[in-house]
C-alpha cells in the first residue's frame, strides 16, 4: 500500500492525500508537480525513475487506511538541481 508522503521532498510544500499535484517514483519519493516539471524535469533525484502522478486514496478508505505522516525533506534539492 502507498504511504502516502504529506510533503514534496524538494520544496516541503504540503501534498495532502487527495493533491492532483502530487508526483511519485516507484520507491514512492515524492514531490509536487511543480518541482517534479521545473527543477527535476520529471526523474526523480534519489534513485532516477520517472515521476508519475500519485494515485489518491478514495475518503472512504484513508481512516482505516491513512497517509503516512512521516515528512522527508532534503534542502539541497533545488540547489544541486539547478546546476545541473
Amino acid at each position: 500500500m502507498l504511504q502516502l508522503r504529506p510533503t514534496c521532498e524538494c520544496c516541503d510544500k504540503d501534498l495532502p492525500p487527495d493533491s492532483p499535484d502530487a508526483r511519485i517514483c516507484s520507491f514512492e519519493c515524492t514531490f509536487c508537480r511543480d518541482c517534479t516539471d521545473n527543477v527535476l524535469h520529471g526523474s526523480c533525484p534519489n534513485c532516477g525513475g520517472e515521476l508519475v502522478a500519485r494515485p489518491r486514496r478514495p475518503a472512504a478508505k484513508l481512516a482505516k487506511f491513512p497517509a503516512s505522516t512521516e515528512r522527508v525533506f532534503n534542502a539541497a534539492c533545488k540547489e544541486q538541481h539547478s546546476q545541473v
